[in-house]
């Protein structure tokens, strides 16, 4: 695929739209080659504290819900992480109609943490023209006049992290409820 081609999987529902991020989740950036650095540094000291959270909760054993959640977040972190570093190194600079080269022979187009995240999944869960949704207020209206929920192109990291972060919020009374403490006995005070 080049860039910005797009595959239609279940009509305008579900598609392969193949983009590459330079910021963080949906599209959003730091400005310049000094916000990518830290971006990119900033998830690598995230994640070994992700890491180390995830290691220090399994160990005192905590929520499942808690661990599975962040389980995701960590392996979504992961891989925008394994992207943002070496894909810039790895890959030639692609552009519209023009294919990325795996390893080309002059090198990648970027350095190492200065690299670009691939996003590929593009969901249109509603799209409504403006004569169908007169309920909705104008300014939710794209420049090409239609309604569309959900907009952004996102990867399998980007899902992860979404879907961790999810389930800390839907299930947060169940995580971090607390435990009664065992009573202790009068003749042990």
């Amino acid at each position: 695929m080049t860039l910005g081609e797009n595959i239609h999987l279940l009509g305008s529902y579900f598609q392969l739209y193949f983009i590459e991020n330079n910021g963080m989740a949906f599209g959003m950036e730091l400005g310049g080659d000094y916000g990518k650095l830290a971006l990119s540094l900033f998830r690598v000291v995230a994640v070994f504290g992700l890491g180390y959270l995830l290691y220090d909760i399994s160990r005192k054993k905590s929520s499942v819900y808690l661990i599975v959640a962040l389980s995701l977040v960590l392996a979504g972190a992961l891989g925008n992480i394994i992207d943002s570093i070496f894909y810039g190194v790895i890959f030639s600079e692609s552009g519209l109609g023009t294919e990325a080269v795996l390893f080309p022979a002059e090198g990648g187009y970027s350095t190492l943490l200065h690299g670009r995240v691939v996003d590929m999944f593009y969901m249109e869960l509603i799209n409504l023209k403006p004569e169908d949704a007169t309920w909705l207020p104008g300014f939710l209206f794209g420049g090409d006049g239609r309604f569309v929920f959900f907009r952004p192109i996102f990867n399998f990291a980007d899902a992860s992290i979404s879907i961790g972060v999810a389930i800390i919020l839907l299930f947060q009374k169940r995580i971090f409820e607390s435990k009664p403490k065992p009573e202790v006995a009068e003749n042990e005070q």
